[in-house]
């Protein structure tokens, strides 16, 4: 007898159905790593935006390359220009992908020097 005065049988953590015994048990549910959620929940925060630099023909490539480089910090001289010439060479060209809020300060920044810049999200 249980301390509830029932009988071993009669409890509900002893009565186990003929389907429970006979079925395998489930598979434990996986969750993703930490960090991928993380990274979700990051990305759902802040989606991405891609800043895009577009060519024209009035601005000099020496211009173009000193204000990726005070528009963007995270750029270096060759990067800057590898991304001048893309520009020049094929219209436009992605300058950085990061948070939309960023994106919109950095082709604000870029506009601010006269280029032609814009944001594609996602």
């Amino acid at each position: 007898m249980t301390e509830a005065g029932l009988p071993e049988a009669q409890t509900p953590e002893a009565q186990t159905t003929e389907a429970e015994m006979t079925s395998p048990p489930a598979p434990p549910s996986i969750a993703p790593p930490a960090t991928e959620r993380a990274t979700r929940t990051l990305e759902q925060l802040f989606p991405p935006a891609t800043v895009v630099l577009h060519n024209d023909d009035v601005n000099s490539m020496d211009h173009v390359v000193r204000a990726l480089l005070e528009s963007v910090p995270e750029l270096d001289l060759e990067r800057a220009a590898e991304i001048m010439l893309a520009a020049h060479n094929h219209g436009e060209a992605d300058v950085i992908t990061c948070p939309l809020e960023r994106a919109e300060l950095y082709r604000e920044r870029l506009q601010s020097h006269a280029l032609t810049a814009t944001i594609r999200r996602g």
